[in-house]
């Protein structure tokens, strides 16, 4: 019996030692230390530092073989940025003041009321605000949505929205405990151009190239933020320069390896932070059929709330893509859990929703404890708080679970749209 055990313990010794010579602790520090370096400061849209972070992954992926789109890893794209200059807004004749009134707009002037034709949405009191507003987000027609005076504090937030997609139809929030009778609003805004990238780099498959499987994370960040103890660079180590070092491994993990059926796509998302655009606009390249899974990466640089040689996966119950990933673990020290914060509806807070919405399986892989991680979204979210050990033990966890998927073997069932609204 000990000689036939060790008979089939020798070709998972054989995996083992391969992966450890190409997905390395030191390469994961040699990656992230980068990302989340003071030079890049971190990283936020629009300025040179995310310009850099760009360049290097792009650097990166030209190391490992990828292959290129359009003859280049950046995806480039152009997003909207408005500021109000001015606005009047009544409901029932009523004058409404800045506090009681945000707009998502493209458009250097609107005007309308309540024959023209927008769409009405409400968010009535308790009602979960993140999964609506991301949908709303994403409206196909012109809509006026009436909050609840429970959600005055989300105003301000709504009133700072970054840079929007120039296909964004326009959406007016106003407080109002009940929709009105009549009501009417013009603005006027102006209106700039502004140039975003993602980085993405592809690992044609062999058998089948039309078949996708794609490894995601976020390098964008927050930027100069407020000082700190003397510190005002918010370098996003673990959020999301540890995802990203991680897309980063993979990819030029599976190019050495080369043995992949199914078509891989390495992708770098840009202001996810503000809105998801990177991933917003990515996911319009693809038809969401051809896409057999979504790995989304997001802070895995600490230790999840189980400890070391875990982590949990977004939308869990969702497909059966966890499923997947447990049973080519299965003799391994590593366990995928579901998500154990649903109350924070962290499904449709990352880059993966996108996709999961036209019915991939595309989810989250993280640990960070969101209850109580101490660093999240700080200027604290440095190196030095991460367990890079830890990391390149996940990264290496992710690699050997989705084995079966990029060899076509399984393919994981697609999420319920129906069930998302």
């Amino acid at each position: 019996m000990k000689k036939i055990f060790l008979l089939l313990a020798l070709p998972l010794l054989a995996q083992a030692q391969k992966i450890d010579k190409l997905i390395t602790r030191a390469e994961t520090e040699r990656i992230e230390t980068y990302l989340a370096s003071d030079e890049l400061a971190g990283r936020k849209p629009f300025t040179p530092g995310i310009e850099k972070a760009a360049q290097f992954i792009s650097a990166e992926f030209e190391k490992a073989g990828l292959q290129k789109t359009n003859g280049s890893y950046l995806q480039t794209f152009y997003m909207v940025k408005t500021k109000l200059n001015s606005f009047t807004a009544t409901i029932d004749g009523k004058e409404l003041d800045a506090k009681q009134v945000a707009f998502f707009t493209v458009e250097p002037t609107i005007s309308m009321d309540e024959k023209s034709g927008y769409e009405v949405a409400t968010f009535q009191k308790g009602e979960s605000f993140v999964p609506k507003i991301y949908k709303l987000m994403a409206a196909t027609k012109p809509t006026i949505v009436f909050l609840d005076e429970s959600f005055a504090k989300y105003i301000p937030s709504l009133r700072r929205n970054g840079p929007l997609n120039p296909t964004q139809k326009n959406v007016i929030f106003i407080l109002s405990n009940t929709i009105p009778i009549t009501y009417k609003v013009t603005a006027n805004h102006q209106a700039d151009k502004l140039q975003l990238s993602n980085v993405v780099g592809i690992l044609p498959g062999k058998s089948r190239p039309n078949e996708y499987v794609i490894f995601s994370g976020h390098y964008d960040h927050l930027g100069i933020g407020k000082p700190v103890a003397g510190d005002s660079i918010y370098n996003g180590a673990n959020d999301d320069a540890a995802g990203t070092t991680a897309v980063m491994m993979l990819a030029k993990y599976y190019a050495k390896k080369r043995n992949n059926q199914r078509t891989l796509i390495f992708a770098a998302f840009t202001a996810e932070e503000s809105g998801g655009h990177g991933s917003v606009y990515f996911s319009k390249q693809f038809n969401p059929d051809q896409v057999m899974a979504m790995f989304n990466l997001e802070m895995i640089g600490t230790e999840s709330k189980w400890g070391k040689n875990s982590a949990y996966i977004t939308g869990y119950e969702k497909s059966s893509m966890g499923e997947i990933l447990k049973k080519n673990l299965v003799g391994s020290p590593f366990t995928f859990y579901p998500d154990p914060y649903v109350d924070q509806n962290l499904f449709y807070r990352s880059d993966n929703a996108t996709l999961a919405e036209l019915g991939v399986p595309a989810h989250t892989i993280s640990t960070s404890k969101m209850d109580s991680e101490p660093n999240y979204h700080k200027a604290s979210d440095e190196v030095q708080t991460l367990d890079l050990d830890n990391m390149t033990e996940i990264i290496k966890a992710i690699a050997k679970s989705a084995t079966s998927i990029i060899s076509g073997q399984d393919t994981p069932s697609r999420v319920d749209t129906a069930k998302l609204k």
